[in-house]
């Protein structure tokens, strides 16, 4: 495409990743509205962030493949059409199992997205502007992550849970008309490189052991010693096949000769790690904002913008210092802050104030921000250009990954807890009575959570610059 449509394409690929990425934040906030309305159990109610994060995390690398051989605008644009009509159906869902069916499909379409938009910020970017069209691409998504809780509060105390998937609608029409008239009025640069063969076996053989290791993730409390072992056996031989599929065949979905490469499986592990540790949070902390504060709809969500806040100004920084002291040092620290805002959350109660609660919070974007983008770049950095668009998936999908393990292990931790200092009671049937097993029930997921960041730690601090 011509230089002087790289910008316009700039705005409708951020717009994108805008609309992907609030939309995870604001479905946080609803959770327990949308609890409430269908009068279900948290097991069952966080299949509605689940399925979407599961949706995109089987397919994202097989979006990406099918970018590269039927054109990535086309790819583009068909998962924004996707998007938005599975986000009209959510809003009109009559049942929690439709839901769960719609978020599904709309997961395929934000995946779309995801796959295709980098890779088109490739194409019309010189090799010297790279760099700061990506990173104007990480503003969107701050921005996305930072909205969603405010705009999704709003919507709710306005109007109800329903609104929030309507908040879409006209940004996406935009993008659509937006995204027609760039490809009938530039002329796109054709990269040439080699087609990159697809491992059919290799990806369905990874769908199937993501959706088992997510499905036994979700009854293992219902289980009982018989069902462990079996689930876990079964688990262990679809990874085992998979590992089979792909270091037999010349084509694999994986790039399987940069995994020995120290910054490479650390990069990947600690990105999966973060995101699971995020995600444990933004899951379980609107509940104790609505059941145990009491707060509307509105301020659970202007509370819960502190994490997105400074992502939005902390990753700039971070980027910069990569470029002057590595990633070692900065992912390390990065990772320690969140261990520390995890263990300051551990603390709350029934009276901790909002504002010790928003900085803790704070604190825990702060770290999140100073890991994400010397993470990314001590990847992306090192490794050959053929290389490139599988690294970017795979990153993409090492987040989702983690997003989608912190959602359901979170919950499922969390709701163990709760069953065990409340003597059997559901969350969907709380009541003030059983304030206090909330609270000791957080306090317990929340030293869990701080357990697997301080191991990620380690993790981060065993990589070379």
């Amino acid at each position: 495409m011509k230089s002087d449509r790289k910008y316009q394409t700039l705005v409708l690929v951020g717009a994108g990743v805008f609309l992907s990425t609030m939309d995870s934040s604001m479905v946080n906030v609803a959770l327990p509205f949308i609890m409430e309305s269908f009068g279900a159990p948290l097991r069952s109610i966080q299949w509605v962030v689940l399925i979407y994060l599961l949706s995109i995390t089987v397919t994202l690398l097989f979006w990406g493949i099918v970018a590269d051989r039927f054109g990535k605008f086309g790819t583009y644009l068909i998962g924004i059409l996707i998007f938005l009509s599975a986000s009209v159906g959510c809003a009109m869902a009559p049942s929690l199992t439709l839901l769960i069916v719609l978020r599904a499909i709309e997961g395929l379409g934000a995946a779309m997205l995801m796959a295709a938009g980098p890779t088109i910020i490739r194409d019309v970017f010189p090799n010297h502007q790279l760099g700061r069209g990506l990173g104007l691409v990480g503003i969107a998504t701050s921005a996305g992550l930072m909205s969603g809780p405010l705009v999704g509060g709003l919507l709710i105390s306005a109007f109800s849970w329903r609104a929030m998937f309507l908040a879409c609608i006209p940004v996406g029409i935009l993008m659509i008309a937006g995204g027609v008239w760039v490809m009938r009025n530039g002329q796109r640069r054709r990269v040439q490189h080699p087609l990159r063969s697809f491992d059919w076996r290799g990806a369905g053989l990874w769908a199937l052991l993501i959706g088992s290791l997510v499905l036994y993730a979700h009854f293992l409390p219902l289980m009982h010693t018989g069902g462990w072992v079996a689930g876990g056996g079964g688990l262990a031989l679809l990874g085992f096949l998979f590992y089979l599929s792909e270091t037999k065949r010349e084509s694999n979905i994986l790039p399987l000769h940069l995994f020995p490469k120290n910054y490479y499986h650390i990069g990947l592990i600690t990105a999966s790690l973060s995101f699971a540790v995020l995600f444990e949070v933004l899951i379980l902390m609107p509940f104790y904002l609505t059941h145990i504060k009491g707060l509307a709809a509105s301020l659970v969500g202007t509370v819960m913008m502190a994490v997105p806040l400074t992502l939005f100004v902390v990753s700039p920084t971070a980027g910069m210092l990569y470029d002057r002291f590595g990633s070692r040092y900065l992912t390390t620290i990065g990772l320690s802050i969140c261990t520390a805002a995890l263990l300051l959350l551990s603390t709350i109660d029934q009276d901790t104030w909002l504002s010790l609660i928003f900085v803790s919070l704070a604190l825990l974007g702060m770290g999140q921000s100073m890991f994400l983008a010397p993470n990314t770049a001590s990847l992306l950095s090192r490794i050959p250009e053929v290389d490139a668009g599988i690294t970017s998936g795979l990153l993409a999908t090492s987040r989702n990954l983690g997003m989608l393990a912190g959602a359901a292990f979170g919950s499922m931790i969390f709701a163990a807890w709760f069953g065990y200092f409340s003597a059997g009671e559901e969350l969907s049937s709380f009541r003030p009575a059983l304030s206090d097993p909330f609270i000791s029930s957080l306090r317990w997921t929340m030293l869990c959570t701080a357990a697997l960041s301080a191991i990620n730690v380690l993790i981060s601090w065993q990589r070379r610059d």
